[in-house]
């Protein structure tokens, strides 16, 4: 797998006056890690809010550096996330990946993955811009690796 940037939360504001941020947290547990964006970021403290996690970071002093912060996504390296179990995977492992239908039909690349509650869907872009969305199952997608993805072609719109 490549070493790109993984995600694992947005700023979305300052909180307080001492330099706190709030964090939209797409992890499970962000408190594994400390070093973000090329050890740009230093995580001191994260804790609970009631708008998303509170986080303090050794490179912000004050509000008015919090506050330039707002939007900035915090990443690390795919390498510095936990090895995964048959059948996991790391959505930015799908992300970019060319899809293919079971029968071996070209469809498109793999744009997005949402999740709406019962799991997650990629949206697969066709090479004419048309876009359709297929169920993360295995009756969907019966395998993946990191060079293609297979959609069973009768989740193929």
């Amino acid at each position: 797998m490549s070493d790109r940037p993984v995600t694992l939360a947005a700023i979305i504001g300052a909180h307080g006056i001492a330099g706190e941020v709030r964090l939209k947290v797409f992890a499970d547990d962000l408190a594994s890690y400390t070093s973000f964006n090329d050890g740009a970021l230093t995580l001191k403290t994260a804790r609970p809010g009631s708008n998303g996690t509170i986080a303090r970071f050794a490179e912000v002093a004050d509000r008015n550096a919090a506050e330039a912060l707002r939007g900035t996504q915090l990443t690390v390296p795919r390498s510095a996330l936990p090895p995964l179990e048959d059948g996991e995977y790391y959505h930015v492992d799908l992300l970019e990946l060319p899809a293919v239908s079971d029968t071996g039909d070209a469809l498109g690349k793999v744009i997005a993955i949402d999740n709406y509650g019962a799991g997650d869907v990629l949206e697969i872009e066709r090479p004419d811009g048309k876009r359709f969305m297929v169920p993360m199952k295995p009756e969907a997608v019966p395998d993946w690796n990191d060079e293609r993805l297979v959609i069973h072609a009768g989740y193929v719109e």
